[in-house]
């Protein structure tokens, strides 16, 4: 009997042993399951740290929408208490949270990441506060100077007619370069300098290189047969108006066209002059070209004198802006200054532009037709500047210009741009400058995702009777203008004022 008593414990002794060492198995493999299942707990709280990264970034741009970001807060956050359980499942299936989770983080940190370069691509567009003048010293295109040490004991030509400040300025920075007071010829105007200059009266030139231009109206091809050795970059606030600007309300913005290699800033002449007159209410815009040529005075630099519009831009895009304003009796809020050479990268970061042409004609080794045209940047630039294949000549050209800047502003203002958005901030950040804020655009980019609605945009042009007439800034040499059509002026005025008012 206490033999068997003795086994029955010892059986039951075993039995609590065997027990005991399977409970002990089963809690290893628990605490074995918590280790595998910790990196899939980690990435998913990696995921929730992006999320939290990219709705910060978002929210900060002010370009999405309250109620599509708000959207987004609760899907993201859905899908991160979705994933987070899943890697308490004892089936397989964490495995799949853990991948999910691993895109979402990437992806977010990619959407993060091209977040903060469009916002980065905004302020450095946008809140432009000064102009450049580059002043240069020239010499002819085979002389040996290389710097320019290499030139101090030549006689250097200067103009005593216009930019006289910019001229004092460039004169003390060569002085101090140079350790001396340069050896000057004076001139009458800076055409009579350069010419000077190629007939070997003088060694070197000094100028503002926005005075090119001017100089190749009478001396063709003189840029071909010069070398820039020298430039001095002089920088000069442009006066804000003291206005309360608001993007919600209707307001111009004067869009020049450029064509410089040099800083987007650097003042030079304007070959394109439209004016966007936008109301965001009845998303109308009107698009207004004043030809290049057109024959005005320039507020505060000209006086009475008449001058080309395109002279303007010399003095700067704040001049420009005067210039128009006068002409036309309104205000311009904005500017946006465009490098037209830039727009063929432009137009390609955006997958080309619908282009509307009024006639059939080629230019530039392309061939367009009436109608709807489907272009590329290489061809929308040599689309906006051909002239000569038209008996209209400048005004149709302005006309085509309208009409690229409507097929740009059409794909821009499509989710198409969504496609090609890394391209297109690339392209325009150094192509482009405005007044307008990064504040002010994000507003606006938000007032557009939320209403999505189209707009309505039309275009005008005014027009004149061509002639041959001497210009302030460029002295007694007649030159090509083109007198404007007062009619022409007052219906374009009349126009921008119905848009300014939601008519």
């Amino acid at each position: 009997m206490s033999s068997k008593k003795y086994s029955t414990r010892k059986s039951g002794s075993g039995s609590r042993r065997h027990s005991s060492h399977s409970h002990g198995s089963h809690s290893h493999h628990s605490r074995n399951g918590k280790v595998r299942n910790l990196p899939g707990k980690l990435l998913v709280l990696i995921q929730l740290l992006m999320t939290v990264l990219f709705i910060v970034v978002v929210w900060s741009s002010g370009m999405i929408p309250g109620k599509y970001l708000a959207a987004l807060v609760v899907v993201l956050l859905v899908l991160f208490g979705a994933l987070f359980a899943m890697q308490y499942l004892k089936s397989r299936i964490y495995i799949l949270g853990i991948v999910l989770s691993l895109l979402i983080s990437l992806g977010l940190g990619v959407a993060s990441f091209y977040m903060l370069r469009a916002d980065q691509m905004l302020a450095d567009v946008g809140g432009a506060t000064y102009k450049t003048d580059n002043m240069i010293v020239v010499v002819r295109a085979d002389d040996a100077s290389e710097n320019i040490l290499d030139a101090q004991n030549y006689t250097f030509g200067i103009q005593t007619s216009l930019d006289q400040e910019n001229n004092q300025k460039m004169l003390e920075d060569l002085t101090k370069v140079l350790g001396k007071e340069p050896d000057l010829s004076e001139y009458v105007n800076v055409q009579a300098e350069a010419q000077a200059l190629l007939n070997g009266e003088i060694g070197a030139a000094i100028y503002n290189e926005a005075f090119t231009g001017i100089i190749e109206d009478e001396i063709e091809g003189y840029s071909d047969q010069v070398k820039i050795l020298y430039q001095y970059g002089i920088d000069t606030v442009i006066a804000q108006e003291e206005e309360n600007k608001n993007v919600d309300e209707p307001f111009n913005i004067y869009i020049s066209g450029i064509d410089v290699s040099g800083s987007i800033t650097t003042n030079s002449r304007s070959d394109v002059n439209i004016i966007m007159t936008v109301n965001p209410n009845t998303h109308k815009i009107l698009l207004s070209t004043t030809p290049r040529d057109y024959y005005v005075t320039i507020p505060g630099v000209s006086g009475g004198q008449r001058d080309k519009l395109t002279h303007a831009g010399i003095y700067g895009v704040d001049v420009s802006m005067a210039t128009l304003e006068n002409l036309y009796g309104i205000d311009i809020s904005y500017y946006a200054r465009v490098n037209f050479t830039s727009l063929i990268r432009i137009v390609d970061a955006l997958g080309g532009v619908e282009v509307n042409s009024e006639y059939a004609f080629s230019a530039g080794g392309y061939s367009f037709q009436e109608g709807t045209n489907y272009l590329n940047g290489e061809e929308a630039l040599a689309f906006s500047r051909e002239r000569y294949s038209f008996s209209a000549g400048d005004n149709q050209r302005g006309k085509n210009q309208e009409a690229v800047l409507t097929g740009i502003l059409q794909k821009a203002m499509s989710p198409a741009i969504l496609m090609n958005a890394s391209q297109l901030i690339t392209s325009v950040s150094d192509s482009v400058e405005t007044n307008m804020t990064r504040q002010e655009m994000a507003k606006f980019i938000n007032m557009q995702l939320s209403d999505g609605a189209s707009w309505s945009i039309e275009s005008t042009a005014a027009v004149g009777t061509g002639d041959n007439q001497a210009c302030y800034s460029s002295g007694s040499q007649l030159l090509y203008v083109m007198w404007p059509d007062e009619a022409s002026v007052a219906e374009i005025s009349s126009k921008m004022q119905s848009i300014l008012n939601g008519e």
